[in-house]
């Protein structure tokens, strides 16, 4: 037998309409923040993650699903969204819109090989958005808050939002001298991915999952302490637009998140998910990544989140989304004649925007009333020689119980009436 591969899962009738609830709640979100949807390739050229989310980072090193096509091209599944959106943003030329800035959001499946486990899989589902082309620090709250504002319409109460500041290149590179003068004397301790990294990067040890129990982990220079007058400033106005627009955050100086794009404002979206608290969002500023990808120097942020970890935290709190896929009307046939009428009206039921249902299993009546239960219908329809002689419909409420005779040619303005879509 033939079984899905590891690290991927299926999505169930069952379970999909929470998923499309959730893509619903993530929608309506964006709407009113004025983000639009853009859809990308699932596969891309390999180039483009190197160069996007670096050749240091675990994602590229060691994650990425790749392949040559039969045109000896190198292509790869795409491991995140933002290096994929960027590039669209340079191809089509969105930097010359006169809309500016340009924001978009994203939802869709994400590949990276890496070991199974809750809330971690080989192929998972990202919703994320992005504006290019402001420097205002409040932009930054904003994609803050909405990745804050969806999570609460789905109900989410136990969150934290964590903080820090990458800085500018200026900062940075102080901050990079400082990092190899601390690790370098003792480097050898650490594991190998880390001694590569000194040189290249240093900023990626400190998110090193082996060694973060080094004591020279807790010890390693802050970002803060080597931010510039204007990095420092801008982070300021960042924490200055939250603190007006009621947003709580905590500052966490070791927050480097794992893709090397990031500068200035990073942040993370904690929640419950079981009995541990893990991050369910990410994100922060880009300023240099569309020139990377070879448009102009354009300012950008982001955020991303994992619907499967989403997922898990709804489930940790308790929360159950209400998804209207319930059938609205079932109907039930007694006998070949009634099998034909109970045809016609169910098309003309769904003609008029009614989600209905019957039987095609040539059940007895009961076992069509169990379908119906099975189905969650509002209503049955029963249709029988008794119905066909008086050309009416026995239309059962399954809520209360009632029962009501209604007219064939009048059943969809009956039950059109009695159910609120």
């Amino acid at each position: 037998m033939i079984q899905i591969p590891r690290g991927t899962y299926d999505v169930m009738p069952e379970d999909s309409g929470v998923w499309q609830k959730i893509e619903e709640v993530a929608r309506e979100t964006c709407a009113l923040f004025n983000y639009k949807e853009i859809r990308t390739p699932i596969f891309e050229s390999t180039d483009l993650f190197q160069r996007g989310v670096g050749d240091t980072t675990d994602i590229v090193q060691k994650e990425m699903y790749n392949f040559t096509d039969r045109g000896e091209r190198r292509l790869t599944l795409r491991p995140e969204g933002t290096a994929s959106v960027v590039r669209a943003f340079v191809e089509h030329k969105l930097y010359g819109d006169p809309q500016q800035p340009v924001k978009l959001y994203y939802i869709g499946p994400m590949f990276r090989y890496e070991r199974p486990q809750s809330g971690r899989n080989r192929q998972f589902t990202q919703f994320g958005a992005e504006a290019l082309g402001s420097k205002d620090p409040a932009i930054d709250a904003e994609m803050i808050a909405l990745a804050l504002t969806f999570y609460r319409k789905l109900g989410l109460k136990k969150l934290k939002l964590v903080l820090n500041s990458l800085g500018d290149p200026e900062s940075r590179k102080a901050h990079r001298d400082a990092l190899i003068n601390h690790f370098k004397p003792s480097i050898g301790e650490f594991c190998s991915d880390c001694q590569e990294r000194l040189e290249k990067n240093p900023l990626r040890i400190l998110d090193c999952k082996k060694d973060h129990g080094h004591p020279l982990m807790a010890t390693a220079p802050s970002i803060i302490d080597y931010l510039t007058d204007e990095a420092r400033d801008y982070f300021e106005q960042v924490k200055l637009t939250l603190d007006a627009i009621g947003i709580t955050y905590e500052l966490d100086p070791t927050l480097v998140r794992g893709l090397d794009y990031y500068n200035h404002t990073t942040f993370e979206i904690m929640g419950a998910t079981g009995s541990a608290i893990s991050t369910l969002a990410g994100g922060g500023r880009y300023n240099g990544l569309v020139s990377e990808l070879g448009g102009p120097e354009t300012a950008g942020v982001g955020f991303a989140l994992s619907i499967e970890r989403l997922l898990i935290a709804l489930e940790s709190e308790g929360i159950t989304l209400q998804t209207g896929n319930q059938l609205d009307c079932y109907l039930a046939a007694i006998g070949a004649e009634a099998e034909k009428k109970a045809a016609v009206l169910l098309h003309q039921l769904r003609q008029n925007g009614i989600r209905a249902d019957k039987d095609y299993l040539g059940r007895k009546v009961k076992g069509q009333f169990k379908a119906a239960d099975r189905e969650q219908a509002a209503y049955v329809l029963v249709i029988g020689d008794e119905e066909l002689a008086n050309g009416q419909a026995n239309v059962k409420n399954m809520t209360d119980g009632s029962q009501e005779r209604v007219a064939f040619d009048e059943v969809s303005t009956y039950l059109k009436n009695k159910i609120n879509h």
